[in-house]
């Protein structure tokens, strides 16, 4: 693909990139306001329209990597666009669904069109910016991802209370139309490619089935026998297709990628940081109203301060990567994230609220700042056909570590309390930095 020289049009570029990144992730957050509204308007149970918000994430996880090497066979913008129009027509068809069935049957479908979005987005950044800008551009998609998170469940409450259920799937009508066109004026064409490889069908069912099993078993509520059954077919799963991989022609992930150390060690980390962010989503409102006890609208303003840092710092944290190198803030992002994890493990509940915002605030900018350093690491030297498979990886390892925190470390909580919790997390980002650090050095010893 040719680079976009103009500064006109790379900011119109970056404006596109930046919807693709929005619209899904708010998505992911905006349904949960209106549960108890659409529980009502369905007649049905809690557990029941939980599957507006499951069968979202669901088809996200199990697709996203299927839908980044889709991008690499059949050209990223042609399936980029696929993407938001299906994101925008599945919006249009929740917004007019009349039973909790087709609601989900749709919010399944948006998932299709975010899994497209979400792994075709950052996979862009190569072919859109210079590459001395390439941090600042990963930084800024961190923030709209930031923004949709945070937007969603008030915008949602916004829209529900003013105008009804059907508006927060409705509103992405609009705004997938001026992204689309955006999208289709502004980002550079795809490229002839004058070998296709075939499709890994045998190898997607297999990676759609394992990860499948593994998020409904991290998933549905209480531990039991089902759980056990769906992670025990996620490991089986898994030796599978590592052998049908091993023996394709074309697979759908080339096991030889993951001999690149650096690669290897940047998913390993994304799982580990997101399992740890995760669980200041999981913890935070237990916390504060039930150690703190503090009201309703005191908890929200205070769980506000994390996804507002995280929204202002995204854009800096790509600028710093930018000037002092990927790797160098890695291992900043992930040792200020131990250091505020693990103040937050010894923080007596005397210090109140500003004892809890603190170490959150420099998790939160920490994390940002990691987000932009390991995705630039990650895609700053992958080749062009593998852009989309490794960008589909990426967020699939963020999906998984997002999925794992909210079982795992909201199970630790609940048993164990906040202590025990984050000094866990503080051993997982320890980890992490342990991992990065060696990758570091390497870096030194060669300059």
């Amino acid at each position: 693909m040719k680079l976009i020289t103009q500064s006109g049009s790379v900011r119109w570029a970056l404006a596109s990139l930046s919807l693709s990144m929005l619209m899904p992730s708010l998505d992911t957050s905006i349904a949960n306001a209106g549960l108890p509204t659409l529980a009502h308007a369905f007649d049905a149970t809690f557990q029941q329209v939980q599957w507006i918000v499951l069968a979202y994430l669901l088809a996200i996880t199990t697709l996203i990597v299927s839908a980044g090497r889709l991008g690499d066979l059949v050209g990223r913008k042609r399936l980029l666009l696929s993407g938001i129009a299906i994101f925008t027509l599945a919006s249009l068809a929740c917004g007019l669904a009349s039973s909790l069935g087709w609601l989900v049957a749709a919010r399944a479908v948006q998932g299709l069109g975010a899994a497209l979005m979400l792994a075709l987005t950052v996979a862009f950044v190569a072919d859109t910016v210079p590459k001395a800008q390439t941090g600042s551009a990963m930084g800024m998609l961190g923030t709209m991802s930031a923004i949709g998170t945070t937007l969603g469940p008030a915008l949602g409450g916004v829209l529900i209370s003013g105008v009804g259920w059907q508006a927060i799937f409705l509103v992405n009508v609009p705004v997938g139309v001026l992204n689309f066109v955006l999208a289709y004026r502004c980002l550079p064409a795809d490229r002839p490619v004058a070998r296709r490889d075939g499709f890994d069908v045998p190898g997607t069912l297999l990676l759609a089935l394992t990860l499948g099993a593994y998020a409904l078993a991290m998933t549905l509520g209480d531990w039991g026998a089902l759980n056990l059954v769906l992670l025990l077919v996620a490991v089986v799963g898994a030796g599978m297709f590592l052998f049908v991989e091993a023996k394709a022609s074309s697979p759908l992930i080339r096991l030889a990628l993951f001999q690149d150390r650096r690669l290897s060690a940047s998913m390993v980390m994304s799982v580990l940081v997101s399992t740890v962010m995760m669980a200041t989503l999981v913890v935070g409102p237990f916390y504060l109203s039930g150690t703190l006890g503090l009201k309703a609208a005191l908890v929200g303003l205070t769980l506000s301060v994390g996804p507002l840092v995280a929204v202002l710092a995204g854009v800096p944290a790509g600028r710093l990567v930018d000037r002092f190198g990927a790797q160098r803030m890695t291992v900043f992002g992930l040792t200020f994230m131990a250091s505020g994890a693990g103040v937050l493990s010894i923080m007596p509940t005397g210090f109140g609220i500003p004892g809890y915002v603190a170490p959150i605030a420099v998790i939160t900018a920490s994390y940002a700042l990691f987000q932009a350093a390991n995705n630039t690491l990650i895609m700053s030297g992958v080749s062009t056909d593998q852009r989309g498979v490794i960008a589909g990886l990426l967020s699939l390892s963020r999906n998984l570590g997002l999925i794992t925190g909210a079982s795992v470390m909201g199970a630790v909580f609940a048993g164990n309390g906040m202590r025990v919790t984050f000094a866990l997390a503080a051993g997982l980002i320890v980890l992490a930095l342990v991992i990065a650090l060696p990758a570091r050095k390497r870096q030194l010893s060669a300059a």
